[in-house]
């Protein structure tokens, strides 16, 4: 049987609208519900503001991925990007795959999260077990739905959006109106309030926002996609700095600092309980579960498509193993495969310190491919890239020292990974495989 190597994807079958559920559905996802408590361990009362910090980052990040994909609107997304700066040289297959394992990474923090919350109707599980359970069984559930097509998708990430925002608003707004005070109360910072700790937490927000990404995956399917990627990017960013800022402030009003660190991984449910009792608990639950499998539906969705380019593009290897259907299909199935052994492997922030690491490298090679190579044809500014530059610089090392002093394992591993990426990616460029692909896809071009 001939193997079917096409990506198959949909031109004009996403809207607006449903593009923009789609990224606010990846971004408001665990961002909000496990990010806030790591956030405040880091930063102590201050982290409403480091969410405010994080959303300045991202929209000056945003710029460069507005404009490339205003003039290259591509299913591939990131990769194509990346690909139109640099070629078929080493930084775009190297930094396309950190962008795609912290996509991955990201579908598993939104799995945890979703098991996190999910028990806390039954107590909560310390064993951790019951966690990685639910969370597997999300990202089952998410490859399932991901198989029945763009229409089904697109459906189900509306309804789900549009939940998931009227219910957290509904969240912040009560949980203000019953709080006591806004007031940051000082003694509770202690010695962690230091700018490397704000900056590390502005590092973390940067995670919840970086969900808008994965609306460029979508380039190639979205009508009017010179216009409308760019204008999903810029209302998804939009209305989840509303958001964020309206739930970090109801959180820090109704728990104290200390109570938002001991709950990091439900921090949004155990602030519900004192202002709206065990109601306001199943409440925020029933929230958190919907956001977190929205959001990793939106971003299995996304990322399968970005890795499939990226076999189209000839910069990773592909093997069938098998499987029937598309390459479409069959990188949906590595990245569930991927994103379930995460799931189960790693705890919620170490899963975060992944994520942001290999994202904000990335970030920075995009930016840095605008200035380099891109600038005239897509007609930026020069100034913006630079100062996205300086400001992931910033938020990375403020991170990175953080993580030195704290859990310095974490960085070991994310060394190592950035490293056998690098080099098995050189190894795949050079190697005879790859070369006999592209000629095979030359000569049934030819034909």
């Amino acid at each position: 049987m001939k193997q079917d190597r096409t990506t198959r994807y949909q031109k004009d079958s996403l809207t607006l609208s449903g593009t923009v559920m789609l990224g606010t559905g990846v971004m408001i996802g665990a961002g909000i519900f496990a990010l806030t408590g790591q956030m405040a361990q880091m930063t102590g009362s201050l982290f409403p503001l480091a969410f405010l910090a994080a959303a300045i980052v991202v929209s000056f990040s945003a710029y460069s991925y507005i404009k490339i994909s205003n003039a290259y609107p591509s299913a591939g997304g990131v990769a194509m990007y990346l690909h139109q700066a640099y070629g078929d040289r080493l930084p775009t297959g190297f930094n396309a795959l950190l962008m795609y394992f912290s996509m991955v990474i990201a579908q598993s923090f939104l799995a945890r999260t979703f098991g996190s919350y999910t028990m806390q109707l039954f107590g909560g599980d310390d064993s951790g077990r019951m966690v990685s359970i639910l969370g597997a069984a999300l990202i089952l559930a998410a490859f399932f739905i991901n198989l029945l097509g763009n229409r089904w998708i697109q459906g189900v990430a509306s309804v789900i959006g549009i939940i998931k925002i009227v219910g957290i608003l509904i969240f912040g707004l009560v949980g203000i109106w019953l709080a006591d005070s806004f007031a940051v109360d000082s003694s509770t910072l202690g010695d962690t309030n230091t700018v490397g700790d704000f900056l590390g937490a502005t590092a973390l927000g940067i995670l919840a926002f970086k969900g808008f990404t994965t609306i460029t995956n979508s380039g190639s399917e979205v009508k009017n996609p010179h216009r409308n990627v760019g204008r999903a990017i810029v209302i998804s960013i939009a209305i989840c700095v509303v958001i964020y800022t309206l739930v970090g402030f109801a959180v820090s009003s109704n728990l104290s600092l200390a109570e938002i660190i001991e709950t990091k991984d439900y921090s949004l449910a155990a602030a519900a309980r004192p202002a709206l009792g065990d109601y306001g608990l199943w409440f925020t639950v029933a929230i958190a579960m919907v956001a977190t499998a929205g959001g990793l539906l939106a971003s299995i969705f996304a990322v399968s498509r970005m890795l499939a380019m990226l076999t189209e593009m000839k910069l990773v290897p592909h093997r069938h193993l098998g499987m029937p259907g598309s390459v479409q299909k069959h990188t949906l199935v590595y990245t569930v495969v991927l994103g379930l052994a995460f799931t189960t492997l790693f705890d919620l922030s170490r899963i975060a310190a992944l994520g942001i690491v290999f994202y904000l490298i990335m970030d920075i090679a995009i930016h840095w491919g605008v200035l380099r190579y891109l600038r005239q044809d897509i007609k930026a500014v020069m100034w913006v890239p630079i100062v996205a530059i300086l400001l992931d610089l910033l938020v990375l090392g403020g991170f990175v020292w953080i993580k030195l002093n704290s859990d310095p394992f974490v960085l070991g591993v994310a060394v190592v990974t950035i490293v056998v990426i690098a080099v098995a990616e050189q190894v795949y460029l050079k190697s005879s495989a790859r070369k006999k692909a592209i000629e095979k896809d030359t000569l049934a071009d030819h034909h």
